[in-house]
């Protein structure tokens, strides 16, 4: 793991993972030191992680006032029970379906949860958060938010890529990137993780992506992918492109058994 600032009051608490065959996908989650500090998300959800530890590098967790659950998938969710318990001021701002989705482990406390939709606002004393719906998502109860201070936009899953290391999925920038390997990778992610863009109309999809070129943030951050800065209007060209992308296509269990095979005595792995 590794923790870096972006802006004057914005960290990343980065994270990933490796996917075989894809490569390393970038596990974020961030920290605004905002008057009222907001975490957004709260890391993946494996044994070996200390989500609050990690925070700690940064803040002291008693003194954050909202946890910010972009969704409730399990890449998100990691350390928020723990960090309930660290920060007792703390509210989870999420939506009645993430919510709901949340009680199928383990269901958040309702006197802390405070319902926001996309299209509303929240004030944290020094800046307001604007809340939308990213143009790519794999969970209905997906919200992102606008920071009108900073002019970061924080994107949840959309933008997201694989990194050909875990160098520069977890310390790097997506600059680090050709242009042509970073479209590659995004649109990658977009079939793995949004497959529904390749039977929507095309022209509706698009449309959702207008708010995002009137916002023009600065910097996007997303949960899987490096902080990008200044590389917004490229990023947007590349995500209309998704519908037309070929569909992502998974390993069959041929495939499977070949990999398992690799790893007996005798086989590649042990050579």
């Amino acid at each position: 793991m590794d923790t870096h600032k972006v802006g004057s009051d914005t960290t990343v608490i980065a994270d990933s993972l490796e996917a075989p065959g894809v490569g390393y996908i970038p596990a974020n989650a961030f920290v605004l030191t905002a008057a009222e500090p907001v975490v957004v998300d709260t890391g993946l959800s494996v044994e070996d992680r200390d989500f609050v530890a990690s925070l700690g590098e940064v803040m002291d967790p008693a003194d954050v006032r909202w946890i910010w659950l972009t969704h409730p998938d399990r890449d998100h969710t990691g350390g928020i029970f723990d960090l309930l318990d660290a920060a007792p001021h703390a509210r989870v701002i999420t939506t009645f379906v993430g919510a709901g989705i949340m009680t199928t482990e383990r269901p958040l406390p309702m006197n802390r949860v405070y319902f926001l939709n996309p299209g509303q606002s929240l004030d944290v004393g020094d800046r307001t958060l604007h809340a939308f719906r990213p143009p790519l998502f794999d969970n209905p109860a997906t919200v992102g938010f606008y920071d009108d201070r900073t002019r970061i936009c924080f994107s949840s899953d959309c933008f997201g890529g694989p990194m050909p290391s875990v160098e520069i999925a977890e310390s790097g920038h997506a600059s680090d990137l050709k242009p042509e390997e970073l479209r590659g990778a995004q649109l990658l992610w977009a079939t793995i993780d949004s497959p529904w863009v390749h039977i929507v109309d095309a022209e509706k999809y698009r449309a959702t992506i207008a708010p995002l070129r009137e916002m023009n943030p600065e910097i996007v951050l997303c949960t899987h992918l490096p902080p990008a800065v200044r590389m917004t209007d490229r990023m947007l060209e590349t995500i209309a492109l998704a519908p037309d992308s070929d569909p992502f296509v998974g390993p069959d269990q041929v495939a499977l058994e070949q990999l398992l095979a690799s790893f007996e005595p005798g086989g590649m792995a042990a050579a």
